[in-house]
């Protein structure tokens, strides 16, 4: 097995103890390559936790982006502080799913989306690819929604929702700009936005002033007294929310940017660990700016009324005094409306710290869709795209139908996609844990690092509890349809779905032994290895 994708490392840039290898020409975020430091002494060494530093927290924006902080004012709004435990162990069961593909990618040395297209058959790897795309684009729509909600807040309303929808498109451009500067510039400028999310939200934390008692009763004590509908709802919202499908496929491909002797289990044993710290690090990062945003909608606005932001928003002479109808139903908030009361509350400060804090949300998303896309597409269909082209692919085909929603509709339909998008990628999670789990469960291919028991049964749960989810918000939407002209295409595409769902489960299941579901005459798979090459032979194909 070689140390990276494009060859050995000579043994020059091997001896050297940290740096950089970029070719003459770079077009790719993984075409430079993080040498890791050699330490004099075994043992944990900040030094290598610094070379390793860089995919989890590019990783973890996926779950800071406008999708989940609007999930999360409103669970704080609807339920107060009762669900917290739910965001810190929708945040525990997305580091598993993380940590499964990180796994994939340091072992093998390639990324999910490439090793399903050597696993899967063409039909069924197309739609797989396919089902990604949309996540993908789902993502940088919630992107293109959230700037253009800041925008209109930060002008006081002066820039329009579908001037502030196309203004995204320039900010594809100033991603192209610093992807010019290298990978550890690239890490550390999506850091700084971090940073400012945790700043600004950190900054209505405090000004809230929520109760610390309640926050961790919340976070520690999984109770939801006197709960209905809509606080279920909200529960599996979160999620929903939290965990991205294209996420676990960019993982695996941005561990990739380290380079690892995978012919050394030590190193790869040692690559896995200072992964997971990294991980665990800013996924810890990422539930506190998400608890941030939670708490205070649970302390400032759990259990008023539209009323109560009414009569507020009037007497502070806000220019959003007229968001919020004047009657007694339960207030109802997202991400606009978030920073309107907060405004209304708390004077203006808060309103533009707010908007700040939304729009780097939004502006991380793109580097989460960009780069999951291009390695989606590269690995899928074996076609590589300039950086330029697949931004402009992905963009358009989100800035298209929010431009005609923000143009014809208002800013309430506006955030009511957003609340679409999270439950669609919900919806398409399945088909990135089922090939995660299923590739990682292959000893021919995982070697030593094949998942244990524990690791397969927590994996397992995860995607029944997914799975259930999936079926609960099928069962609250489809009675809303109204019309039987909807229930066939709708139909329909719950069979494609239930079929592709149905196939990559019997692939997971073939994966862990259950050879009684395959046969060698029948099907591409015996015991989890694709018939034709032999095991080593596909071992071999992967690892070079």
């Amino acid at each position: 097995m070689t140390s990276t994708d494009s060859g050995p490392v000579p043994q020059d840039q091997k001896s050297r103890s940290y740096g950089a290898i970029t070719p003459q020409h770079p077009q790719t975020y993984l075409d430079e390559k993080i040498l890791i430091p050699q330490t004099s002494s075994p043992g944990f060494s900040f030094r290598k936790l610094w070379a390793f530093t860089g995919p989890g927290f590019l990783m973890s924006i996926a779950y800071l982006d406008p999708g989940n902080v609007e999930s999360d004012l409103q669970c704080g709004a609807i339920a107060g502080f009762k669900l917290v435990w739910v965001l810190l162990l929708a945040t525990v069961l997305g580091l598993l799913c993380q940590r499964l593909a990180v796994r994939l990618g340091v072992v093998t040395g390639r990324d999910l989306a490439q090793i399903c297209q050597i696993y899967y058959p063409k039909v069924p790897r197309i739609i797989l690819w396919i089902t990604i795309e949309i996540a993908i684009i789902g993502s940088d729509m919630q992107e293109v929604i959230g700037t253009a909600i800041a925008l209109n807040l930060l002008s006081a309303g002066r820039i329009p929702l579908w001037g502030g929808v196309l203004i995204t498109i320039v900010d594809t451009l100033v991603f192209l700009f610093l992807d010019k500067y290298g990978l550890r510039k690239l890490e550390a400028f999506f850091g700084l936005l971090i940073t400012i999310m945790a700043l600004t939200f950190g900054y209505e934390y405090v000004m809230v002033k929520p109760d610390q008692k309640e926050v961790l009763k919340g976070m520690f004590f999984p109770y939801c007294d006197n709960c209905g509908s809509p606080e279920l709802l909200q529960a599996v919202g979160i999620v929903g929310a939290i965990i991205m499908p294209h996420n676990i496929f960019l993982h695996s491909s941005l561990v990739k940017s380290r380079v690892v002797e995978r012919s050394k289990k030590q190193e790869v044993r040692e690559a896995n660990l200072y992964f997971m710290i990294e991980s665990s690090i800013a996924l810890f990062v990422s539930f506190l700016i998400n608890l941030f945003v939670m708490a205070v909608f649970a302390e400032a606005f759990y259990q008023k009324t539209n009323r109560d932001a009414y009569e507020e928003c009037r007497n502070s002479s806000s220019p959003h005094d007229g968001v919020f109808p004047n009657d007694d139903n339960p207030l109802s908030v997202d991400i606009y409306k978030g920073g309107v009361i907060l405004g209304c509350f708390f004077g203006p400060a808060a309103l533009y710290i707010w908007a700040v804090g939304i729009l780097a949300a939004g502006q991380s998303s793109t580097m989460t869709g960009t780069y999951a896309g291009q390695f989606v597409m590269e690995g899928f269909l074996n076609l590589k795209w300039s950086r330029f082209a697949r931004v402009l692919f992905t963009r358009s085909c989100a800035i298209v139908p929010t431009v005609l929603v923000a143009i014809f509709r208002d800013v309430s339909n506006l955030t009511g996609m957003n609340d679409f998008l999270n439950v669609l990628q919900s919806i398409l999670l399945p088909f990135a844990l089922l090939p995660v789990l299923t590739f990682t469960s292959m000893r021919p291919l995982m070697h030593d690092f094949t998942n244990g028991i524990v690791g397969k049964a927590v994996a397992v749960a995860i995607i029944t509890l997914v799975l259930a989810i999936n079926l609960y918000f099928v069962a609250v939407y489809i009675p809303t349809l109204g019309s039987i002209a909807y229930y066939i295409p709708v139909g329909f595409i719950l069979a494609g779905y239930a079929i592709l769902t149905l196939y990559l489960l019997w692939a997971c299941c073939v994966a862990h032994g259950a050879s009684f579901l395959s046969s060698r005459k029948d099907t591409r798979f015996s015991y989890g290895i694709p018939e034709g090459p032999s095991a080593n032979g596909i071992v071999n194909h992967i690892a070079q």
